[in-house]
């Protein structure tokens, strides 16, 4: 038996090297599309990675972070005319289009109302929209994508950001031809998207130095370099006792990768929240935050 297991980890190995991401999205029973295994999985095996469709640092390390990819500032780095920092000129010319629409544009206004207010998403949705004025993105680029529920509350506070958001680019001078997308319904289409979908981007510690930023971020209740929204692994659906996980090793890109053996046909699936937490809170968090009730076989055995 150990030899046959040996045997499949290293044929399953050896077909990840040469073939494409062994996954395929399809509808489940009861939690709309998932992601399935297309053959079996070793524990640790990389599933897929993924790049982000849109992203955007933490407001308290704007100039700390690549304005691009979100790798952290090792010290002396490259920074563009308006201020920011990018790790590689791969990155600036990735940027190029949203950035230069970005640095044209006085976001004093809707800066502050946003960090004052401690909010995040935002800054993705005003970055989205400027990829979409240069031409880096299509308008409806997130509609693939699952939407969050809307309180009324938060519907009232979406059309206060909106009209930040459309007055900035109004007297920036922007004709109405290029920015005709930009309607209330597009922003709260977008934000319903980026509320439920973004992840929230917490590199892994490459250096003793990184290690000592990190704590202190996470003392400072800023753990995370930024936010990023994703197509392929915003369809996996969540498990407290995930046979997945995603990480981030030194910036945006995101690495899907097994956590245990996974047989063929099998969902892959990942915990959306802290897994040391206990049944209770994980319910409430994953009910206000997602807007769903779980019922996995952890949450169901009350662990």
């Amino acid at each position: 038996m150990f030899l046959r297991r040996r045997l499949l980890s290293t044929a399953a190995a050896a077909a990840a090297a040469r073939g494409p991401p062994p996954i395929r999205v399809s509808l489940t029973e009861s939690a709309g599309r998932g992601v399935f295994a297309t053959r079996p999985v070793s524990s640790g095996e990389l599933l897929h990675s993924a790049q982000p469709l849109v992203s955007h640092p933490s407001h308290s390390l704007l100039h700390e972070v690549c304005y691009s990819c979100l790798r952290r500032k090792p010290g002396e780095g490259r920074v563009s005319s308006g201020g920011y920092y990018f790790c590689s000129d791969a990155c600036r010319d990735h940027a190029k289009g949203f950035h230069d629409i970005d640095k044209n544009v006085d976001w004093s206004l809707f800066d502050y109302h946003c960090s004052s207010r401690g909010l995040k998403y935002p800054y993705m949705a005003k970055r989205l929209a400027c990829m979409v004025i240069s031409g880096a993105a299509n308008a409806d680029c997130l509609n693939i994508l699952q939407p969050a529920r809307l309180h009324q509350g938060t519907l009232i506070e979406m059309e206060e950001e909106f009209e930040l958001l459309e007055s900035t680019f109004r007297k920036a001078g922007f004709q109405e031809e290029v920015t005709n997308f930009l309607t209330i319904d597009w922003y709260i289409n977008v934000l319903a998207r980026i509320r439920i979908n973004a992840f929230r981007i917490e590199l892994v510690a490459s250096s003793y130095e990184d290690l000592l930023s990190s704590a202190a971020a996470s003392v400072s209740c800023d753990s995370s370099v930024g936010n990023a929204v994703y197509i392929l692994p915003s369809f996996y659906n969540h498990d407290c006792d995930p046979n997945a996980h995603i990480v981030w090793l030194d910036n945006a890109d995101a690495k899907l990768k097994a956590l245990r053996d996974i047989e063929e046909g099998e969902e892959l699936r990942i915990c959306y929240i802290d897994t040391s937490l206990d049944a209770d809170a994980r319910q409430k968090i994953l009910a206000d935050g997602f807007g769903f009730k779980c019922h996995c076989l952890r949450c169901l055995s009350g662990d």
